[in-house]
Order: structure tokens, then C-alpha cells, then sequence
């Protein structure tokens, strides 16, 4: 999505981006539901469903994985002026391991991770075992969060993710998945299952979904809160 601005000025680009996110900020109403009792975990999450991150509980602990690239970078500026924080390694292989030891140290130190599990270049849908790595080596579970809404202001880019955005008055969900926890002596084999096993947490989240925002509304939850 940001690669159109790459002629212009990074700063300018990330300014511009993120007014427009602080704007769309009060006019989205994000609702939990089936939020797990766990204090850290790393949340698995679609390239899609990217600004689910922002309707995560307590934020501001959240700590977000971005690709140190261009791109990355002007995400990672919006991602934490908006409050969230953020793991962003340096550039190549050897950054991949710098913010993957990051993430696990916020994780051990009690924060929580998000993952945006098949990104950056898809295929979408298809989860990549990092997350996992990251989960076994850390001693936290795994939660599933799939991002849902009916509102036609929920728009959908003709991208490889089908990336979701928010415009204007948007009420969305977060729909959260039972923790699925990596046994630190799994074998490989075994850790395959395991990202399996996010596959079809989130496939399953999808289907729940339309019934579950359908209970959101119906209990006013969102008319109560404003």
C-alpha cells in the first residue's frame, strides 16, 4: 500500500498516513470478544486483518513485528505513534534474528507480541512457523485474533492479502482463539503441527465470526459505550 509514495519523502508520507489513521481513530469502535485469561501471549493475526492490532487490549504494551525495509519503516513510525510499540530489526537476515530476540525478550518481561503470521509476502493465509519459534522460545501461548465487519466502510484493497482498512464510522470485531501453547521439547515435526493448527484456528474464527458480530450487536454493546 505504501509503495505508491516511494518518490516522495518518507517523513511526509508517514505524517500524511498516519493524520489519516488518527482521524479514522475516532471514528472506529473495535469490540473483544472471547479474549482469553492469559497476561503475555503473541497474538497470530492475518496480513490482512493488520489494524486489528489497534483494538488490542492494552495496546500500548503490544508489541508489533514490522520488516525493517522502506515500506516497514513508514509502517512502523504510524503503527507507533498510534500507540502500539514496535520490533523492527535491521535490514536482511541478520535483522530478522535482532527483532526476533526482541520480541522474545518482551515476551519473557511479561508484554505481549503481534504477528502478522503470513506476511510480508503471503501467500495469504498460509502461516509461517516463525511464530511459533518465537511462542516455544518465550514460554507463551499463541492466540488467534481474526478481524470481522459487516460495515461496507470495512473496505477491501485488491492487494494479495485483500488488506482491510476501516473508513470512516467502521464497528468491527476481534474475534479471539483458545491459546495454543509449544511445548519447548517439541520435535520439528511436532512444532509443524502446531502452525498447522493456527491455520485452522483462524479458519474456524472466520466462520464464527458473522454469528458473533451478529451477538455484538444485538446486546448494544457498542451503542452502550458511546
Amino acid at each position: 500500500m505504501v509503495r505508491v509514495f516511494h518518490n516522495i519523502d518518507t517523513k511526509k508520507v508517514s505524517d500524511f498516513i498516519y493524520a489519516i489513521f488518527k482521524l479514522q481513530s475516532y471514528m472506529t469502535f473495535f469490540e473483544g470478544v472471547n479474549h482469553p485469561d492469559v497476561k503475555s501471549c503473541v497474538y497470530a493475526i492475518w496480513h490482512a486483518h493488520q489494524c486489528c492490532a489497534y483494538g488490542l487490549p492494552d495496546r500500548g504494551n503490544v508489541y508489533v513485528m514490522i520488516s525493517r525495509s522502506r515500506d516497514g519503516n513508514i509502517i512502523a513510525d504510524v503503527t507507533e505513534r498510534l500507540g502500539l510499540k514496535v520490533v523492527h530489526g535491521s535490514k536482511g537476515k541478520k535483522g530478522a534474528a535482532e527483532a526476533t530476540l526482541q520480541m522474545i525478550t518482551e515476551l519473557k518481561n511479561g508484554k505481549r507480541g503481534a504477528i502478522m503470521v503470513d506476511g510480508p509476502n503471503g501467500p495469504a493465509k498460509v502461516c509461517k512457523d516463525g511464530i511459533v519459534k518465537i511462542a516455544k522460545l518465550a514460554g507463551v501461548p499463541i492466540v488467534p485474533v481474526y478481524m470481522y465487519s459487516t460495515n461496507p466502510t470495512c473496505l477491501q484493497f485488491p492487494t494479495w492479502d485483500k488488506f482491510r482498512l476501516p473508513f470512516t464510522f467502521t464497528h468491527l470485531i476481534n474475534l479471539y482463539g483458545e491459546p495454543i501453547y509449544v511445548d519447548k521439547n517439541n520435535t520439528d515435526a511436532q512444532d509443524e503441527q502446531i502452525r498447522l493448527r493456527i491455520e485452522k484456528s483462524l479458519g474456524e474464527l472466520e466462520e464464527q465470526a458473522p454469528l458473533k458480530y451478529k451477538e455484538v450487536y444485538r446486546f448494544g454493546i457498542w451503542k452502550k459505550k458511546r
